[in-house]
C-alpha cells in the first residue's frame, strides 16, 4: 500500500473542503474509492475529473490499473471552462 498526497484544484478543491490531503492506497481506483467515501459533491467531480500522477496524465487507463507508489502526488483537475 502506498502512501502519498492528493491534490484537489478548482471545482474539486470546493467539493473536498481541503486543498490537499494524505491517503493510502494501491492504486488510483482504491484512493478514487477511500476520497469519494461520504462525500456525495467530490464523487460527482471526480466522475467528471482528469488526473496526474506525479506530473505524468492518467489518460482513459483504468484507474484500477493505474498502480501509485510510495510519496507519489495525485491532483484531481475537474474540467475547466475558458481558453
Amino acid at each position: 500500500m502506498a502512501t502519498g498526497k492528493v491534490r484537489y484544484w478548482a471545482a474539486a478543491k470546493a467539493a473536498a473542503g481541503i486543498a490537499e490531503e494524505t491517503f493510502e492506497a494501491a492504486t488510483l481506483g482504491e484512493l478514487m474509492t477511500k476520497i469519494t467515501r461520504d462525500r456525495a459533491e467530490l464523487a460527482r467531480v471526480v466522475s467528471r475529473s482528469s488526473f496526474l500522477v506525479d506530473g505524468d496524465p492518467v489518460g482513459r487507463r483504468p484507474h484500477d490499473e493505474v498502480v501509485l507508489g510510495d510519496g507519489v502526488t495525485v491532483e484531481v483537475l475537474p474540467p475547466f471552462a475558458g481558453g
